[in-house]
C-alpha cells in the first residue's frame, strides 16, 4: 500500500501581500500582479502508488483544491477595479498542457531557435515527477507554473536535451567554470538533475513553499517506485543544474565607483533563486538578448541568465530557508 504524505492547507488572508524581498519584488508586484489569492492548497501531491498498482488506472492524480473565482463589481454601475481573487491547485502534467508549458518556457534558452516543443513532450511525459499549477474549472484552461526535473543521461539522445547542453557550454565564458560543467553534462549527468522552474511573475509567493515540497518529495518517492532498476535510479541525483534569469546593474563597476543610491548589483526574479544561488557549488551568468517589457525601476538593469549548480545534499537546507522567507515576507 502507497504511503501517503500528510497534508496540510494553507489559507491567507484575501489580501495578498507581495513577497518585499528587494525592489524588483515591490516594482513587479504594482506592475503586474492581478490576482488577490486565497491560497489554498497542500504541500504536496499524494504519493502515487507503484507501477503494479496503478497499472490500467493511468497515473494517480491528487484532488485538486476546489476553486472560487470572485470579481468585485456592482451590477456593472461600478468600473472594475482589476482585483481578481482565485484559489489555485496543482496537478500532474498532461498533454493538454503543452501550449501552456510552451508559452512560459519560450525563453528559456534565451532567444535561441530550438526544440522547444520536444523539451515540453518531455516534461508532459514525465508524470512521475513534476507539476503544473492552474485554477480549477476555468475555462480558459489557464497554466500558472511549470516545474520538473530532467535525467540529462536519460534523455541524452533527445535532441532539445542535446541543445540545451549546447547552448550551455556555449555560453559559458568562465575558464574556472567550464571543466564543471562539461563534467556535469557529460560524465556526471546520470547523477544530475535539470531543475525546470517557470511561471507567471505574479505568482503568490505563499504557493512556493508547498510546490517546491512537492517536486523533492515526487523525486524521493520515484526512486522508490519506479518499476525498473534503470528509471529509480535516474531520480537519484547529487546535482540540480538550473537555467534561470535575473537582473543586473548595467556598468556595475562604474556605478560602484559613481553612485550613492544603494543600487543592488543583482535582482532575482524568482526570489528562490537568491536562495539557489548561495547554496550552488558554482555558478555563471551570460547576456540576454531576449527583449521584455521591464518596469522604469529597472531601466538601470539588464536582463542576464543565470546557471547555477546545486548538491541535492543542500536541497533540505533550500527548503527550510524558503519557508523562512516566504513566512516572513
Amino acid at each position: 500500500m502507497a504511503r501517503k504524505p500528510a497534508r496540510s492547507s494553507h489559507r491567507r488572508s484575501s489580501q495578498f501581500q507581495p513577497l518585499t524581498c528587494s525592489p524588483f519584488a515591490r516594482s513587479i508586484a504594482r506592475v503586474s500582479s492581478a490576482y488577490m489569492a486565497k491560497c489554498k492548497v497542500q504541500e504536496s501531491k499524494l504519493r502515487r502508488k507503484s507501477h503494479q498498482d496503478s497499472k490500467g488506472n493511468g497515473v494517480m492524480e491528487h484532488a485538486p483544491k476546489r476553486m472560487n473565482e470572485q470579481s468585485e463589481s456592482s451590477e456593472g454601475e461600478e468600473a472594475f477595479d482589476g482585483v481578481v481573487q482565485a484559489d489555485f491547485a496543482f496537478f500532474d502534467p498532461k498533454p493538454d498542457d503543452f501550449h501552456g508549458v510552451k508559452t512560459l518556457l519560450q525563453s528559456y534558452l534565451d532567444d535561441m531557435q530550438w526544440d522547444l516543443s520536444g523539451f515540453v513532450d518531455l516534461i508532459l511525459d514525465q508524470t512521475t515527477v513534476g507539476t503544473v499549477i492552474k485554477i480549477e474549472d476555468d475555462e480558459d484552461d489557464g497554466l500558472f507554473s511549470v516545474i520538473t526535473a530532467l535525467n540529462l543521461r536519460r534523455y541524452k539522445d533527445h535532441k532539445c536535451i542535446m541543445e540545451v547542453k549546447d547552448f550551455l557550454l556555449k555560453v559559458c565564458q568562465q575558464k574556472d567554470i567550464i571543466s564543471d560543467l562539461r563534467s556535469l553534462l557529460g560524465d556526471q549527468a546520470q547523477n544530475v538533475g535539470l531543475l525546470v522552474s517557470e511561471r507567471v511573475v505574479n505568482l503568490p509567493p505563499q504557493l512556493l513553499p508547498p510546490l517546491y515540497d512537492a517536486l523533492f518529495d515526487e523525486v524521493s518517492w520515484a526512486k522508490e517506485d519506479e518499476p525498473t532498476e534503470e528509471l529509480r535510479n535516474s531520480f537519484c541525483f547529487k546535482f540540480y543544474l538550473l537555467v534561470s534569469k535575473v537582473y543586473k546593474l548595467k556598468n556595475v563597476n562604474q556605478r560602484k565607483k559613481s553612485s550613492s543610491d544603494g543600487d543592488e548589483e543583482m535582482i532575482y526574479i524568482k526570489p528562490e533563486d537568491e536562495i539557489f544561488h548561495k547554496l550552488s557549488s558554482w555558478s555563471f551568468a551570460f547576456p540576454m538578448h531576449t527583449q521584455q517589457v521591464s518596469p522604469h525601476e529597472l531601466r538601470n538593469y539588464q536582463l542576464t541568465g543565470l546557471v547555477m549548480a546545486v548538491k541535492a545534499e543542500n536541497i533540505s537546507t533550500f527548503r527550510e530557508q524558503l519557508r523562512s522567507l516566504i513566512d516572513e515576507s
